[in-house]
């Protein structure tokens, strides 16, 4: 086969893994290909949140697990490919010679095995870092069930690492890939979590030891295959966070590939694409915001309001607690206002050492006086001529999300 056809075939097979942004990571001391100061590699992302500079590929699609949900199950009729170590690295080296991209994203089915499939990724990589001496950025797959020894040399080749969890719960795990284990997927997580540990303490002591998955790790979970609530997903990230001091979890839509019975039907089906962008939102409230998972979503509110994003959702469920004085709230306080963001709410604390804050100065710093005006007061004072009552204020948010919504297109969506 061709290589320009196993790209074709690989490129379009690794299209449903959302988990593939970089993060800043510094690769000096050296002038290889790619070498990247602290900033990290450049990258810009499609508007739902995918990164979109880094050759994203799969080794392979052949895969030995037959899960209902993927497109590369092993009874799926397909073409199937895979590169050698050798095409790989002068893919990448070639792709970005010519700035196509500044970095590889690198994921695989499992090929033969665990073993084998990690062993395969690790010679291309040994290849790109050793022989042709890039420095650039790469994002790579760990295997669950392959060797700790074998995830470790991964590790010390890739700057960021993920282990994708796909589904959110056990029962659906079992019910859709049962050769797939939950134990097998957490441990590898457990391992690049303190293997990133130990890589900083020895950094810590010696200037040049090696650096293990410098960029941290993440994950994905697929939402809507199966009937897990909003709330179970979100408790599952921040029991991810809390545990395994991930950096990302990454959502990813349900895009129907299978006509098994044990999924939704493909013809009424629409990927749950607003759902996703929910997801994402108090994803953000969780790693920005100080928000944790139990106070966005509860037993009687197990699913998120479609109509308005979390952090409004949140507030208008609240009301006893604004509004808020912006002049005396502390910065924990601040972040919590529908309006007002991490960078605005830094900007009001330093602005406000200065004299009180008007209105029209909030809207100088930046926040978003349209959302922020129900709740918040500036000197005891709420804008001129505002009526408050929270039938009327969720009807006005619900209206400034409706421009983005036209069309149905979710991914336009802003982020507060």
């Amino acid at each position: 086969m061709e290589l320009l056809d196993k790209l074709t075939i690989l490129a379009d097979a690794a299209k449903y893994d959302a988990a593939c942004t970089s993060s800043g990571v510094d690769r000096g001391g050296g002038k290889g290909l790619g070498s990247t100061m602290a900033a990290g590699c450049c990258h810009s992302f499609s508007a739902d949140g995918r990164c979109i500079s880094l050759l994203k590929v799969l080794y392979t699609n052949r895969c030995i697990y037959d899960c209902a949900y993927c497109v590369n199950r092993r009874s799926n009729d397909l073409p199937r490919a895979a590169f050698t170590p050798r095409e790989l690295a002068e893919l990448t080296i070639g792709f970005y010679r010519r700035n196509y991209i500044e970095g590889l994203f690198l994921s695989s089915a499992v090929w033969v095995s665990p073993d084998r499939t990690t062993e395969e990724m690790i010679s291309a990589l040994t290849l790109l870092r050793g022989e042709y001496g890039f420095r650039g950025y790469i994002h790579a797959k760990a295997i669950p069930g392959a060797d700790p020894a074998l995830t470790e040399r991964l590790g010390l080749l890739a700057d960021r690492l993920s282990v994708n969890i796909e589904l959110p719960s056990q029962a659906s795990l079992e019910k859709l890939c049962p050769e797939k284990k939950k134990k097998a997927i957490l441990a590898p997580m457990a391992q690049i979590r303190d293997g990133i540990v130990h890589s900083k303490g020895e950094l810590v002591k010696y200037r040049h030891a090696p650096k293990f998955a410098p960029a941290g790790q993440s994950t994905q979970m697929i939402i809507g295959a199966t009937p897990e609530s909003d709330r179970h997903i979100l408790t599952l990230t921040q029991g991810l966070y809390d545990k395994y001091k991930l950096k990302r979890v990454f959502f990813s839509a349900y895009m129907p590939v299978s006509n098994s019975p044990l999924l939704p039907a493909r013809r009424d089906f629409r990927p749950p694409l607003l759902r996703e962008h929910r997801l994402y939102q108090a994803d953000w409230l969780l790693r920005f915001y100080r928000f944790r998972a139990e106070e966005l979503l509860d037993e009687a509110h197990p699913n998120f309001d479609t109509r308005v994003d979390p952090k409004c959702a949140w507030a208008l469920g609240h009301m006893e607690q604004f509004p808020v004085e912006v002049n005396r709230a502390d910065y924990e306080t601040l972040l919590r206002v529908p309006g007002i963001g991490v960078v605005s709410a830094r900007r009001i604390l330093t602005a406000r050492r200065v004299g009180p804050l008007t209105f029209s100065g909030l809207k100088t710093l930046g926040v978003v006086l349209k959302r922020a005006q129900y709740f918040i007061t500036c000197s005891g004072k709420m804008l001129e001529g505002l009526r408050v009552n929270p039938d009327g204020v969720l009807r006005h948010l619900v209206a400034l999300e409706k421009p983005a919504l036209a069309g149905d297109q979710p991914e336009q969506l802003s982020l507060f």
